[in-house]
């Protein structure tokens, strides 16, 4: 009997640690971001500094546990061909998904319309933090979506190698 009594506690202790580990990935460090009229911000191709945009009906997302972990969505009242010749395009665009119960973005649904030519990607700002850069997807009809995505720099530097000279270095 002491066998399934010391089995069974360790299964409920694994449950409860399980649940618990979900929890804090998917809901609690997450918070929701205010908007600011710094909140949404493209990088001109003339100046190359982030200004501030005019976004509509703001919804995000953000976490101090990770710098990939910021999610939004909201309105640009300016078309593509307006933001095509006056802002930066993003290559290699790669939208990471948000927790379920963030439901305005879905990543994959960005994704296709990134690869179909629904919605163009423009750097929003390079280097929000060290490595990472906010980009900005934006849609035909003005639906736009942000997201944090490693760079180059950030790519080498989180996996470990030297990152040259072509990266500024760290900022402890």
């Amino acid at each position: 009997m002491n066998g399934k009594l010391l089995g069974g506690s360790i299964v409920g202790i694994a449950l409860v640690a399980g649940a618990a580990l979900y929890y804090l990935q998917v809901y609690a460090f997450y918070d929701e971001v205010e908007f600011t009229p710094d909140a949404i911000r493209m990088t001109p191709v003339a100046t190359g500094q982030p200004e501030s945009m005019p976004a509509e009906d703001f919804e995000a997302i953000d976490a101090d546990s990770s710098p990939l972990r910021y999610r939004a969505c909201f309105r640009l009242p300016l078309s593509q061909p307006t933001l095509t010749e006056t802002y930066e395009i993003y290559d290699n665009p790669e939208p990471l998904t948000a927790p379920p119960w963030f439901d305005c973005f879905d990543a994959g649904a960005v994704e296709a319309a990134l690869e179909s030519g629904e919605a163009m990607a423009f750097l929003g700002e390079h280097n929000v933090s060290y490595g990472v850069d906010r980009v900005i997807a934006v849609f035909n009809d003005g639906r736009a979506y942000a997201w944090h995505q490693l760079n180059d720099c950030g790519e080498l530097d989180y996996a470990g190698n030297p990152v040259g000279e072509a990266c500024p270095p760290r900022e402890e």
